[in-house]
C-alpha cells in the first residue's frame, strides 16, 4: 500500500516537497504501527486530532496514546493522497489530503473509514514540523455517491 501522491516531484517547490514528506512520515509511522515514527515529524507542542475526535497535545502524548492503541488494537493501514499544499506564509503551510484504510483482514478500502486529513506545518529554525494534524471522517451524510467517488479514487492507490 502506498502513501504516495501522483504529482511529479519535479513540479513542486522545495517547501512543498518537505511538507508532503511530513505527511508521508505520519502515514508510514501509522502503517508500521510505530508511535515514535508517527510522532517524529510533530513539533514538541504539536496537536493530533483523531478520527474519533480525541485530541492529543504534544509529541509525548501522541507517542504514549498511540503506543496504547497499537498494543490493544489491530489498526488498519492508511492509503493516502495529497490533494494540495498551500503556503499561508513563508513559514506556515496547509496540506489537504484524503485517505482510506484497508482493514487487517481485508484487501480493499473500507469506505466507512475514509477520511479527510488536514495538516498545518510551521518552519522553525529552518525545519518544517507539524503543529496540527486533523483526521476527519469523510462520511458525506446523505451523499453516498461522494463516498463511492472517494473510495474509487483511493482504490487507484492500492
Amino acid at each position: 500500500m502506498s502513501s504516495q501522491t501522483f504529482q511529479p516531484q519535479d513540479s513542486l517547490s522545495p517547501d512543498e516537497i518537505e511538507v508532503r514528506a511530513l505527511y508521508r512520515q505520519i502515514l508510514d509511522g501509522w502503517n508500521k504501527r510505530s508511535a515514535d515514527a508517527f510522532a517524529a515529524p510533530f513539533a514538541n507542542d504539536g496537536d493530533s486530532i483523531g478520527f474519533d475526535g480525541s485530541q492529543l497535545i504534544g509529541r509525548a502524548e501522541i507517542v504514549s496514546s498511540l503506543q496504547r492503541i497499537f498494543a490493544d488494537h489491530p489498526t488498519a493501514p492508511y492509503v493516502g493522497k495529497v490533494r494540495s499544499v498551500r503556503l499561508l506564509s513563508p513559514d506556515v503551510a496547509l496540506l489537504r489530503a484524503v485517505a482510506g484504510m484497508v482493514p487487517p483482514t481485508k484487501t480493499d478500502i473500507e469506505p466507512a473509514l475514509n477520511t479527510i486529513h488536514t495538516l498545518v506545518a510551521t518552519r522553525r529554525d529552518g525545519t518544517w514540523r507539524i503543529v496540527l494534524f486533523q483526521n476527519t471522517p469523510a462520511q458525506f451524510h446523505g451523499r453516498p455517491e461522494l463516498v463511492q467517488q472517494l473510495t474509487e479514487e483511493l482504490r487507484q492507490l492500492l
